[in-house]
């Protein structure tokens, strides 16, 4: 077994608004049932991580990535599962529906699209991985400000 941690592409998804989408996970997923997150997911053999990113988008929601406007962060965690990931955040524009994602059956539950004032929903869950996801998404309001969105 490698010791290696995995490898994940993450997608900070980006509205007109400024907003940034956030799905439930399902309550019967492995890692962080019931939890908010962000779209995403395992870099698959031979895969790179803007390949991850692509699928994931258009697993998860049904829309296509347009535009990769920048990498939020790198962050490594440890899953429920106890196997370390290093997770590779990225804001992006898609196009579709934004009003109508597909949600990918079994796995997400229900979604919404975050204000930077509105994070505090991802407090819901915080003892996961102390906050991981709040953290990526603040990180990516930031990123937003800087890139001037």
């Amino acid at each position: 077994m490698s010791t290696e941690p995995l490898s994940c592409a993450g997608a900070l998804i980006v509205d007109d608004d400024g907003r940034i989408f956030v799905q439930r996970r399902s309550a019967t997923r492995k890692l962080f049932p019931n939890c908010w997150d962000v779209v995403g997911g395992h870099v698959e053999p031979g895969e790179s991580i803007e390949d991850t990113l692509q699928r994931e988008v258009t697993e998860e929601t049904g829309w296509t990535v347009s535009h990769v406007l920048g990498l939020v962060g790198e962050y490594t965690y440890v899953g429920d599962d106890g196997l370390t990931r290093v997770e590779y955040d990225f804001l992006v524009r898609v196009d579709g529906d934004l009003r109508n994602p597909r949600l990918e059956a079994g796995k997400h539950t229900e979604f919404r699209w975050l204000s930077e004032h509105e994070t505090v929903l991802l407090d819901e869950h915080r003892h996961v991985n102390d906050g991981l996801i709040r953290r990526i998404v603040d990180d990516g309001f930031a990123a937003l400000h800087v890139i001037g969105l």
